[in-house]
Formats: structure tokens, C-alpha cells, sequence
């Protein structure tokens, strides 16, 4: 299928368009400085628009709507303008341009955020109007020429054999993650023949990801975004549905460039992997900064992670490798304890067998992690490793607002 045919396949999947983001969204605090920034960016004025209040009602907005091209973020009333700035990353996609004004003038706090938080200008109260058009405007005018990217980060989900349970895990802990942290979460389903990722999703693949993997020249972040399904507001699928007689033929470059835009688009990147591991696959693995592993309370599984572990940990990565066991306690497998004995160590996560809510939520093509207050637990863990910092912020959020309540 030809690139142009696949981004109007796409379309019909619920493809999101990169037009829709508004390309230019303020939050501010007082008249003064609205007025001036209005003036200092007097030729874009079409593009600009401009709503009451500072950094948390910036995040608050952004949970639920798509992230701009520019944001512009007042921190003057913040307590905590480091720990607000890095919970706005954890709700904005990751290729925004974010542009800061506070109260704030010293140098150390000025790098802090354009260094180690990717603001790409700061300005200090009072507002100029030469000010805003000199360091604001060309980030304006070029919506954006470089964008303050904080790329989003790989978790590799790989079952040790089929069957095992690998696709349930990586669909409900992507859909975990997205719900707690309100982060932007991507799932690339790399199973290209008879993977399940969409069915259980209930959702239509299109041929973009076949594209993307063997063409990386004909793909673009625009070309991405039409080729993945839209699940809800904070995840996206990428999938393919390639028959048993399909010559797939990815590319080290086609998988470089396709997490590299994932990365740009995505806070969190959730990757069914197939078993053993290709060239495309140990891509995958050498960049992840969680690889998880998924197994069945049997001898085969316990033989098979110890082989998996030394496999991987031969790639260049240090990223830690995380043992899940599904299904403990099924009729006839294994104790726990004695997983723990095969292994040396004790699973990391612990998924209880499920037999009512797992078959049925993949048959009706609906995550189990709606139904099943149980897989919820047992995923938590795992959703606060792969979450980390944003899921901690979250939770104080919550807190905060519940206390106010």
C-alpha cells in the first residue's frame, strides 16, 4: 500500500491529525502581563490565545485536552516552580515548546529549568515588550523551531515464551499508567503477524506501521500520528495485521526513526515484543529503561527466564529486567515458592490467575483492568516503576484537591 493510501486508511482507524493541536495557548496570571505579551507578539496575534491563571491551571486543562504546539506558563504564584514544571511534562506531549514567566531573576533557577527541565526561554516580572518579541517571538514565529523536548521513555514488554500473557500485561499496564499519571502513553505491538494488541483493543490496524519499520524515509511525525488508533485521550496504538505470508522486512533505520518520533509524540512507550529477539526486537531492548518480562507458573517458563536474563543482559543497557509471573496460582501450576526457588530471586510482579476476567475481557475486545479490580493490584506496582516521579506527583494532586474538597 502506498504512503498516501495508508494515512487515509489510517484516517477510518480514528487517526489524530497533528492540525488539530492550537498552535499557540497561554496561562496567565495577571491583565499587566497579558497585555504585554499581547504586544510583544502583535504579529501572531491570530494564533494566540490566552487563558486566566498559572501553571496548575495549565495542567489541569492539559489532562484532558491536546497539548499545544507553544505553551506560555506563569509560575509567579508557585510554591514549587520546579516540581510544577515537572509535573506539566508528565501531561504535555513531549515535542511542546514551553516558554515560562515568574517572579523568580537569579541565574541558578534560570538554568535549572531551560537545563534540566527543557523550558526553552524564561522571562522575569514585569514583562517587556521588547522582551517578549525578542526571546518569545522567534519560538513563536517558527511554532516552533526547537521544540523543549523531554523525550518520552521505552518500557519493552517480552513474553519468555508465547502464550504467557505478554500483550495483556503491556495493554493494561500502558492503559494504568495513562489513567494514574495522565501521561501521554504510546503501544507499539511489534507482534507484525497475528499479534492480538488490536483485538483486544477492539480496535483496526493499518498498514503505516509495516511502512514505518521498512521505509523510514517515507515517515514523518504527521505520518505517525494518522497511522496510529486513537484509544482515549492518552493513548495511542500502533499495529499491524500482517498475514502468515506477509515478507516483513524492518529496517535498523526504520525502528530507529519510529521511536524516535514515538519519543517525541509519547511520555511513556509500552512495546509488545515476540520471543526470542530479532535485530528489531534487541532494538528495542537496548534502549528501554524497563525491560519485563512475562511468565506462566511452570518449569518451562522458570527455564526460560533464566536463558531470557542472560540474553538480555548481554545487550549494551544496564536498564533493569523485571520478572512478572501471570497466572500464579492456576490449577496445576506451580507455588509461588517454588517459582522463587527456580528462579533465585522472587517474581518482581505477581499477576493472580484471572480465569473469569482475563478470556472474557479479550473476547469482547474491552481491557481487563476495567472490570478486574484484582489485575489493578497486581499491576500497581509495576505502573509505579514504569510511572515513577509522575505517578508520585499525581497521587499529591489527588491528595491536595481531596483535602480542598
Amino acid at each position: 500500500m502506498a504512503a498516501a493510501e495508508t494515512v487515509a486508511a489510517s484516517r477510518s482507524t480514528g487517526g489524530e491529525s497533528g492540525a488539530e493541536r492550537a498552535p499557540f495557548l497561554a496561562y496567565i496570571n495577571d491583565d499587566e502581563s497579558e497585555a504585554t505579551l499581547r504586544m510583544g507578539l502583535s504579529d501572531h496575534l491570530d494564533a494566540i490565545t490566552v487563558r486566566r491563571g498559572g501553571v496548575r491551571a495549565a495542567i489541569r486543562a492539559l489532562e484532558r485536552e491536546r497539548t499545544p504546539k507553544v505553551l506560555v506558563v506563569d509560575l509567579s504564584d508557585e510554591d514549587d516552580p520546579v516540581g510544577a514544571l515537572d509535573g506539566l511534562a508528565s501531561v504535555c506531549e513531549p515535542d511542546v515548546t514551553v516558554l515560562a514567566i515568574g517572579n523568580q531573576g537569579n541565574i541558578e533557577f534560570y538554568r535549572e529549568i531551560t537545563r534540566g527541565l527543557g523550558v526553552a526561554e524564561y522571562l522575569t516580572k514585569p514583562l517587556t515588550r521588547d522582551n517578549v518579541a525578542r526571546l518569545f517571538g522567534a519560538r513563536v514565529a517558527g511554532l516552533s523551531e526547537r521544540p523543549s523536548q523531554r523525550a518520552g521513555h521505552v518500557v519493552a514488554v517480552c513474553g519468555v515464551r508465547g502464550g504467557v500473557g505478554s500483550t495483556t500485561v503491556a495493554i493494561n499496564l500502558a492503559l494504568h499508567v495513562a489513567e494514574i499519571t495522565k501521561s501521554h502513553v504510546g503501544i507499539l505491538d511489534l507482534h507484525l503477524r497475528a499479534g492480538t494488541a488490536a483485538t483486544m483493543l477492539s480496535a483496526r490496524c493499518s498498514a503505516g506501521l509495516r511502512v514505518a519499520l521498512e521505509q523510514a524515509n517515507r515517515v514523518d511525525a504527521l505520518f505517525v500520528d494518522r497511522a496510529s488508533v486513537k484509544i482515549s485521550d492518552r493513548v495511542r496504538l500502533l499495529a499491524a495485521d500482517e498475514g502468515p505470508e506477509a515478507d516483513v522486512a524492518p529496517t535498523p533505520e526504520g525502528v530507529t526513526r519510529l521511536l524516535e518520533l514515538l519519543r517525541t509524540r509519547c511520555n511513556i512507550i509500552v512495546v509488545d515484543l515476540r520471543y526470542p529477539p530479532g535485530p528489531m526486537e534487541r532494538q528495542v531492548l537496548t534502549v528501554a529503561r524497563q525491560r519485563v518480562l512475562v511468565m506462566r507458573p511452570d518449569v518451562t517458563s522458570v527455564r526460560d527466564v533464566a536463558a531470557a536474563k542472560k540474553l538480555i543482559g548481554k545487550l549494551p543497557n544496564s536498564a533493569p529486567i523485571l520478572t512478572v509471573l501471570n497466572r500464579a496460582g492456576a490449577p496445576g501450576a506451580l507455588k509461588t515458592a517454588m517459582i522463587t526457588e527456580g528462579l533465585g530471586a522472587a517474581p518482581d510482579i505477581v499477576i493472580p490467575d484471572l480465569p473469569r476476567h482475563l478470556p472474557r475481557a479479550a473476547n469482547l475486545g474491552r481491557p481487563a483492568l476495567k472490570d478486574s479490580a484484582a489485575l489493578r493490584r497486581a499491576l500497581a506496582p509495576l505502573s509505579q516503576e514504569v510511572g515513577g516521579a509522575r505517578m508520585v506527583q499525581a497521587k499529591s494532586w489527588l491528595d491536595r484537591f481531596r483535602k480542598k474538597g
